[in-house]
């Protein structure tokens, strides 16, 4: 039975979906006015492998991640870089596809955009004012947070003390606009030159908070099953989610609220800024560091779990996939000369295998452990290669276990076919140098292709080589 972490209990529940075999999922997407740094990756990463687990356990999941495409962020960028806001979405949306393309996430079911929703956000709106939990004010629009009873109850917080909070951190343009300091807003009225909407409150745009709240129960409906974010996000952003949808619908938003943990940068565990100068993006990772690789180390942690990116972290995650590809690698050459039948001991294992991965992955997602039983596959699979005799039907076993465990991590296993003609005829001179006991060209040839990146493995099957 699947449990799963409820940050709004503060404890593991049993995952029953509203509607049996289907899970509807809202993931808070990007502000597209850059390329998305690790910390963006890391929330996407997890809630990708989230989403595949779920379909790897006969779920079908609708996803739907939005992109936050209109803020004040946008609107500075923009101006700085000399184009308009839409342009600027464009731009960053077509690197964000990209670059999670590149670390194998799936496109969501739906990616809406804040400004493709615009009558719906202020019909939204609207529908607060009239049941008397907003107010407009010189243009903008307000949420009165108060008159909501259960606001602050996801972050566990009381009204007192967000009180105090917000005293300290309302720009000092909304005072006299606000009724109290912690309502926030709903729509803003634009300034001269911003990009704007007509609204019945004057020209504008919406606040942030507001649009998620549309589009999840847009394309989601008024009640869905997970909402996911990082843990940066369930104060205020999906606080103040839920106390607009709730205040609305007057039914049950989101029914298990998921959080990702952090990332942080380096061997001292410094947490990422621009202003330490340790803003890491995907688009620039990607440039140097294979993105498997990447995939690996974020996929195969626990999400809630905080993440070091750091150089040795990246050389584990490289140690282990390399590991687990060679083993793949080389359970699949042995298929050449596998006799027909299977080794009913060993599928057993197999399955037994199968059955603590699924174990480790129903309990809230803990891939550290999944991914340890992927280890012991792998060890079964390395010593079941060396015996002298194998069986077909046990090797695909072990392969096709390999690629549907490894899957739901985002990682593709593949044999790298290697047609170098030239690397094969120097493996053919060395293999005859060896039958000749010239053991010193034998070396040469060997330390030539390491250089080259070519790994020569001598196994008892043959010869055979992959590129490092």
């Amino acid at each position: 039975m699947l449990k799963v972490y409820n940050t709004l209990s503060r404890q593991k529940e049993e995952f029953h979906p509203l509607n049996p075999g289907v899970v509807n999922m809202y993931v808070c997407g990007p502000t597209v006015y850059n390329y998305i740094h690790i910390g963006n990756a890391r929330s996407a990463i997890a809630f990708d492998t989230i989403r595949r687990y779920l379909e790897f356990s006969g779920y079908q999941v609708k996803y739907v991640s939005n992109f936050t495409d209109v803020d004040d962020k946008m609107i500075k960028a923009a101006h700085e870089q000399g184009i308009t806001v839409p342009q600027l979405a464009d731009k960053y949306i077509d690197a964000f596809m990209e670059d999670t393309e590149a670390v194998n996430i799936e496109p969501a079911t739906k990616h809406p955009r804040a400004t493709e929703n615009i009558p719906d956000i202020i019909q939204f709106v609207s529908d607060l004012i009239d049941k008397g939990y907003a107010y407009e004010s010189q243009g903008d629009v307000y949420y009165r947070a108060r008159k909501f009873k259960h606001y602050g109850e996801l972050s566990d917080q009381s009204i007192d003390d967000l009180e105090v909070g917000a005293s300290q951190h309302v720009d000092e343009s909304e005072f006299d606009k606000k009724e109290d300091p912690i309502d926030f807003a709903l729509w803003k009225a634009a300034k001269p030159g911003e990009i704007s909407w007509d609204s019945p409150w004057g020209k504008g745009r919406p606040g942030w908070h507001i649009e998620c709240s549309v589009m999840s129960t847009k394309y989601l409906g008024d009640t869905f099953d997970i909402h996911g974010g990082g843990q940066d996000l369930a104060f205020p952003h999906h606080e103040n989610e839920i106390a607009q949808s709730e205040a609305r619908t007057g039914k049950k938003f989101a029914r298990y609220w998921m959080h990702n943990g952090f990332v942080t940068v380096g061997d001292e565990n410094e947490k990422m800024s621009k202003s330490l100068g340790n803003f890491v993006t995907v688009h620039d990772i990607v440039k140097t560091l294979d993105p498997q690789i990447l995939r690996f180390l974020m996929a195969t942690t626990q999400y809630r779990r905080p993440i070091q990116y750091s150089q040795k972290n990246i050389t584990d995650a490289t140690n282990n996939l390399n590991r687990i590809q060679t083993s793949f690698e080389n359970i699949t050459y042995r298929q050449k000369n596998a006799q027909i039948g299977a080794d009913d001991d060993i599928d057993e294992k197999i399955d037994q295998l199968v059955d603590e991965y699924k174990t480790a992955m129903d309990d809230d997602f803990n891939a550290q452990n999944a991914i340890a039983v992927v280890y012991e596959l792998i060890k079964l699979s390395n010593v079941y290669d060396q015996q002298t005799s194998v069986k077909t039907g046990t090797i695909k076993k072990i392969i096709d276990t390999m690629k549907d465990l490894m899957s739901v991590f985002g990682i593709k296993l593949v044999v790298n076919e290697l047609n170098d003609e030239k690397v094969k005829s120097l493996i053919q001179q060395r293999n005859q140098a060896r039958k000749d006991h010239d053991f010193e060209l034998s070396d040469k040839i060997r330390d030539d292709l390491k250089e080259q990146g070519i790994i020569i493995e001598d196994t008892p099957q043959g010869t055979r080589f992959r590129r490092e």
